[in-house]
């Protein structure tokens, strides 16, 4: 069984699943052989709302650290989802299309987003450990209420 950190603030419940790299700006990212297979973050789909809309780069796409990999639209915001490190899109939850609410009941699993053919497997190191995301969490839900 995968082991979580679940940080609680008043009713709410965030995990942070062991094992993976995050982003500052709560994206996941999970090495799978060669892939990167990166997705939002439970603290990122609960602060957005449910989603209404999921729009994801085209398979092929060349993406550089920080290009624009998607959009999620939900009824609170427009969320501008941005590629923690340089690679080519290998493939696209297409799912999503027809059932954007995959990213909040499932944002480790069934709700990923794209994963990636990165350029070097090296950029996955400078991502954020669990911990360290964990670690930010207290200040980014202060910040949000």
């Amino acid at each position: 069984m995968e082991e979580i950190l679940e940080y609680r603030y008043d009713k709410f419940v965030f995990r942070v699943p062991r094992g993976l790299r995050y982003t500052a700006d709560d994206l996941w990212l999970r090495l799978e052989g060669d892939r990167a297979v990166i997705g939002l973050t439970d603290f990122m789909q609960q602060k957005s709302g449910d989603a209404a809309f999921v729009e994801l780069a085209a398979e092929g796409t060349r993406l550089a650290a920080g290009d624009v990999l998607g959009t999620l639209e939900t009824i609170k915001a427009t969320v501008t989802l941005k590629c923690p490190l340089a690679g080519t899109v290998v493939a696209r939850n297409e799912d999503l299309e027809v059932e954007p609410e995959r990213v909040n009941q499932d944002p480790y699993g069934a709700g990923w987003l794209v994963a990636v053919l990165p350029d070097d497997p090296a950029q996955i190191e400078g991502l954020l450990t669990d911990t360290a995301y964990f670690d930010l969490l207290p200040a980014k839900v202060a910040a949000e209420r």
